[in-house]
């Protein structure tokens, strides 16, 4: 039983941080109906600059971390604006945005290989590596940063989207972007938000994970899972990616304690393809003609 709770802390330290990335894809796909999958290459420079702001430059980690979810946040826009937003003005078919993300997502990797290089680099210690030990139970503290901050992240995510007025707008553009439009919202204010967004949450999911594991330029590798999750979730259901996120941190992780940590990935695409096959909306997504 100790055992079991073990690993299914872990599985919601992990689950959380995949939601984190998940609500990204979800937010640009409610809105653009495609996958962002430059979401990767933002992951891997948020972890860079939180890498760098502690180890090169001294900055505190409530510093560098806020730092790296800012920058990341800003690099998103400029993927937008680069990639996307000339795309955009021409009404150009959805296949060209998945090109272009998939260029986007390649050239912010190859560039950081070719001016960092691509040694795998290690956060400094910034908490005690000693685990909180409950009775029989040992809970290490970055997990608990990890939950706690993605749990902060996504809540504040939450009430932006539900009681704000750009929050609001948001939620009108995902019904119908032109409809909105004729109602006065602002669809390229609507954009660049949900861009700011998902680049933030984007960069504090790169800085957890580079933490946790170690920075490299392929680090961005990992937003496959999160996608995972936010197809299993239901894409463009913010819910949805973050219970398909903490199911799928869950599955991985008593995968890897009871049956063996090589069928972890297989048993996450398994699940990808079992979903598309019986439920391609997800747990929780909404055809075309159903979103509200």
């Amino acid at each position: 039983m100790i055992g079991f709770i073990q690993q299914m802390i872990n599985g919601l330290s992990i689950g959380s941080v995949y939601a984190l990335m998940a609500v990204g894809y979800s937010l640009v796909y409610s809105i653009m109906n495609f996958s962002n999958f430059a979401h990767g290459g933002v992951i891997m420079i948020g972890s860079y600059i939180g890498f760098f702001c502690i180890s090169l430059l001294n900055f505190s980690f409530p510093v560098a971390f806020v730092t790296a979810a800012l920058g990341s946040g800003i690099l998103a826009i400029i993927v937008e604006r680069v990639a996307y937003n000339p795309l955009r003005k021409r009404n150009a078919p959805f296949l060209y945005f998945i090109i272009s993300a998939m260029g986007a997502s390649i050239f912010l990797e190859n560039i950081v290989v070719a001016t960092i290089g691509p040694t795998f680099r290690t956060y400094p210690p910034v908490f005690s590596a000693t685990p909180i030990q409950i009775g029989a139970l040992t809970i290490g503290r970055l997990d608990v940063l990890m939950f706690v901050i993605s749990a902060i992240s996504l809540s504040i995510l939450v009430y932006i989207i539900e009681k704000t007025k750009i929050g609001l707008a948001i939620r009108a553009t995902s019904y119908s972007s032109k409809g909105s439009t004729l109602m006065g919202v602002n669809v390229d204010k609507v954009i660049f938000t949900i861009f700011l967004l998902g680049g933030i949450l984007a960069g504090i999911a790169g800085v957890l994970f580079g933490m946790k594991y170690t920075v490299y330029p392929q680090i961005g590798a990992i937003t496959m899972k999160s996608f995972i999750a936010a197809v299993f979730g239901g894409l463009g259901s913010l819910q949805g990616a973050v219970i398909g996120s903490i199911l799928l941190g869950i599955i991985e992780t008593l995968t890897s304690g009871y049956i063996s940590s090589q069928y972890r990935d297989l048993i996450a695409f398994a699940l990808l393809i079992a979903v598309l096959i019986i439920r391609p909306t997800g747990i929780m997504g909404k055809s075309n003609e159903d979103k509200a």
